[in-house]
């Protein structure tokens, strides 16, 4: 499961990926929904596509909600969910610090009641002080952080306090717009300690081998918005990925991915899990064609045959672009455009 994928490339799949695959690792900002409203066509895509066998477990690096929390929510924007349909990156730090502490050792806890209800349920006892000597320190995204909180987490760790954080993610989409997110606030900590944390969420697999193992799945398909942590989880767990550009990451981003991060799968939105995957195929001239689109890099530049418009031209794109970097070629970056998909 964790062994690398063929390629740092994008896949075919001449079925729809809603039959190719028996789990969807699915993102929750940016892929399912946007701060308290749904992405448009997600929660249809994904009913339909579990009519067909394709189960959804939502894998979210947000530790602030727990996942009975998170179902809730899913199913009133009217997706299909229950908490065991829902891995958080609480659930996740917390049990990585079972796996590193003795049972019953003290842990500071800085974040929401969703991450230290998570770290009780491994049987570590929560504090909430340096003074208390805690073995280490969890700190997870709550919109009611402040400074003390912060302060007191930088304490324990001076003290000696191991360091673990949730997840890294420097921003988290809120229906106004992106906000600061825990990767930004652990910053604070970083900053004042000169330690940094091990993170439990993407692009860490850990979420996303836990869920494989939670379903049981043989063909497990990783979907997400963010080419840093989803996608980059998926390459680090060894499991194909699905980019939708919903979110954070655009086209253009994709096509500008180092392999470490680049997707299997292109899609505008979820829809695409009900249509196949064509692969493109580098024709003379250097062209690498998909459908009517055509691609290539000539001089360090990228060319499309064509308006920058379409999934084909993303895939081609893409693929024209990623085998001219990993060939030594230096891509001008101005040279590629912003793809209308």
């Amino acid at each position: 499961m964790t062994s690398a994928l063929p390629q740092a490339g994008l896949l075919a799949s001449e079925r729809p990926l809603a039959e190719a695959y028996d789990l969807a690792l699915v993102d929750l900002d940016g892929v399912a929904r946007k701060g308290h409203l749904a992405i448009p066509h997600a929660a249809e895509s994904l009913t339909a596509a579990a009519t067909g066998g394709l189960t959804a477990i939502y894998v979210t690096n947000n530790a602030s909600a727990t996942p009975e929390a998170v179902a809730e929510q899913l199913t009133g924007l009217g997706f299909i969910a229950n908490a065991s349909s829902v891995m958080t990156s609480a659930q996740a730090c917390a049990q990585l610090l079972a796996k590193e502490l003795a049972p019953g050792s003290p842990v500071l806890v800085v974040g929401a009641e969703a991450l230290r209800e998570a770290v009780a349920e491994q049987g570590l006892s929560v504090v909430a002080s340096a003074d208390e000597r805690p073995a280490a320190v969890a700190q997870g995204f709550s919109p009611d952080l402040t400074w003390a909180h912060l302060a007191e987490a930088a304490y324990a760790v001076e003290q000696g306090a191991r360091y673990f954080a949730s997840n890294l993610d420097l921003s988290l989409p809120t229906a106004r717009g992106y906000a600061p997110g825990n990767g930004a606030l652990v910053g604070a900590v970083v900053n004042a300690t000169g330690v940094g944390p091990v993170s439990a969420g993407k692009p860490n697999p850990e979420m996303y081998l836990l869920a494989v193992g939670r379903a049981r799945a043989t063909r497990p398909l990783v979907i997400g918005d963010r080419l840093d942590t989803d996608l980059g989880g998926a390459r680090a767990a060894g499991l194909p990925g699905l980019h939708v550009f919903t979110g954070v990451s655009s086209a253009r981003d994709a096509v500008l991915a180092e392999p470490h991060y680049r997707p299997s799968f292109l899609g505008a939105d979820l829809r695409v899990l009900h249509e196949p995957h064509p692969l493109p195929w580098q024709a003379d001239g250097g062209w690498w064609l998909c459908g009517p689109a055509k691609a290539r890099v000539t001089g360090g530049r990228l060319e499309l045959a064509g308006a920058p418009s379409g999934l084909d031209t993303v895939r081609a794109a893409c693929m024209a672009v990623w085998a001219a970097a990993d060939g030594g070629v230096a891509v001008d970056p101005t040279s590629i455009p912003e793809f209308e998909v």
